[in-house]
């Protein structure tokens, strides 16, 4: 036995220094393009699955049924994934082909996966593969969306792909600031990113999966993508997007959709009244016992302190609403220099109250709220 074991360590030792030389003497092949041996790619794979199922024990699945989660999960692929792993009705580029190892289309595999897998996956990447993190980890509802669209995508055409994804409705008629000439000239293709999730018009594409931009306060709007773009407001999808945008741009999207006049929605009647009234009731007085102030002194409805850096809330779609709060309750969101003051009113409120004050301010008329 000690014979034996003493000829494993030997084995061992040679092996390790025979394989530091060809590492010393750059004989491994590291190109793309040589590919990996098979069994170093059936390792390699082996081990990526086995991983993941261990990290995604415990995650809970929350539900993925809403619309308008499938409609950001489709428009967050469109802009961020597509280009690696094509979409429908456009195939992988040449580049794509060329990487070790391609990136796979996602519709013939996604069912190979389970729900709270492909969540860990998309939040945490994959190492040695090129699939990057998402890039911030404070956003988990983001990527729950991208999920919800993920479990779609297998039963979509090309025509349903589109409609999801691709569709950034109508183009306003009127601008008072920025004529349709001008913001070609001077804003040029990223007023185009911008439409993919919140319109030419800034209504959120016809849709309430994101939130409204037209006519809401230009400095607002500025300064949000400046934290968007410094990492200090969190998102996985208006980070890469604002980062890579000069500031003069950053202003001029400002510029537009602050003077592009809102579309006047019309107000459906509330699902919840009551809950809808208890919103209101917070709004107007705050909860004092909790140190909550009353939302109206600077977000309305009524006279309101003007400061730029308060946004309109009233007509602003619910789901957007609550999932701001949310994020300031967990100190989570950043952005303008309230940001601090707000975390400290999220952290008075309960889930349900969040949800009252979101039902409230989106009962109200968007238009009347945002009109200059």
């Amino acid at each position: 036995m000690k014979l034996f074991v003493r000829h494993l360590v030997l084995a061992a030792v040679l092996f390790a220094l025979t394989a530091a030389i060809l590492v010393y003497a750059g004989v491994y092949n590291v190109s793309a393009r040589a590919g990996h041996l098979p069994p170093t790619a059936w390792l390699l794979h082996f081990a990526m699955r086995k991983s993941v199922r261990t990290h995604a024990i415990g995650i809970e699945v929350p539900s993925l049924d809403d619309t308008r989660m499938i409609i950001r999960g489709a428009t967050y692929f469109s802009i961020g994934c597509a280009a690696c792993h094509g979409e429908p009705g456009n195939r992988y580029t040449p580049v794509v082909n060329e990487m070790t190892p391609r990136a796979p289309p996602l519709a013939p595999v996604i069912g190979a996966w389970k729900i709270r897998e492909l969540f860990w996956v998309v939040k945490n990447g994959i190492k040695y593969t090129g699939m990057p993190a998402w890039a911030t980890a404070e956003r988990d509802d983001e990527v729950w969306d991208m999920v919800s669209f993920l479990l779609r995508l297998p039963d979509l055409d090309v025509e349903e792909y589109r409609k999801l994804a691709y569709e950034p409705g109508p183009r306003p008629a009127q601008r008072s600031a920025i004529t349709n000439l001008e913001l070609a000239d001077r804003v040029g293709s990223t007023i185009e990113q911008c439409a993919r999730c919140h319109g030419f018009d800034g209504m959120g594409r016809g849709t309430t999966a994101f939130p409204y931009l037209a006519g809401q306060k230009e400095e607002y709007l500025y300064r949000s993508l400046r934290h968007f773009a410094n990492g200090d407001r969190s998102s996985g999808v208006m980070e890469p997007v604002a980062a890579a945008l000069f500031d003069s741009a950053m202003r001029q999207v400002a510029t537009h959709y602050a003077n592009t006049r809102p579309v006047a929605l019309p107000v459906q009647p509330p699902v919840d009244r009551e809950r809808v009234a208890r919103g209101a009731a917070i709004a107007a007085a705050g909860l004092q016992q909790k140190g909550v102030p009353a939302c109206r002194h600077c977000h309305g409805p009524g006279n309101v302190a003007e400061n730029p850096h308060f946004p309109h809330l009233a007509g602003q779609n619910e789901d957007y609403l609550r999932r701001q709060l949310e994020l300031f309750k967990r100190d989570a969101r950043g952005g303008t220099p309230y940001a601090p003051l707000m975390s400290q009113v999220a952290e008075g409120l309960t889930q349900e109250q969040m949800r009252e004050v979101a039902a409230f301010y989106a009962s109200l008329p968007y238009f009347a709220s945002a009109a200059k």
